[in-house]
């Protein structure tokens, strides 16, 4: 393996140790399949592992079937995202544009549906944005989501400043 590829592998396996999990919320069936699980749509919450205070919501499609059961079924690239304060916002480690707070395998090899953050500076909010990507002919199906970030009730330490690490 060349140098660079290592650098890249190393890079891509460190980023993933700072992406956030998501717990389910629910789901609901949008296509029957006797004798198999349903197609669905899933909503989970997503915690930015580097913001304190707000959370996502993203729902996404998912492939029901024997395939989808077996993990083997390629989600569709339909992803919605919404974010809110949910409490005084404290932000651990300054970032970077694009950086990645979720990451979840859509297909076998080679489909991911990434959240990244970046920051509106002059506006002081935080920007989410869902989409998919794919090896090989991605997808433009995307959302957004904007946090303001404000004063919450009985905030006692200063307002938090979205910025970028220099």
């Amino acid at each position: 393996m060349r140098d660079s590829a290592r650098k890249t592998v190393f890079w891509a396996g460190l980023c993933l140790l700072s992406v956030a999990s998501a717990e389910e919320i629910g789901k609901v069936d949008t296509k029957l399949r006797p004798l198999s699980p349903d197609d669905s749509i899933k909503i989970e919450s997503v915690q930015d592992p580097d913001v304190e205070g707000v959370v996502c919501y993203v729902s996404r499609a998912q492939v029901g079937g024997y395939s989808g059961a077996l993990g083997l079924a390629e989600d569709t690239s339909d992803a919605s995202i919404n974010c809110q304060q949910v409490g005084p916002i404290s932000i651990r480690n300054a970032f970077k544009p694009g950086e990645h707070v979720f990451r979840e395998r859509r297909s076998l090899i080679f489909k991911s549906l990434r959240v990244i953050r970046f920051c509106d500076v002059q506006h002081n909010a935080i920007v989410y944005l869902v989409y998919s990507e794919k090896l090989i002919d991605g997808s433009p199906k995307n959302s957004v989501a904007a946090v303001p970030i404000k004063l919450w009730p009985g905030q006692e330490t200063p307002l938090a400043h979205c910025t970028y690490a220099k």
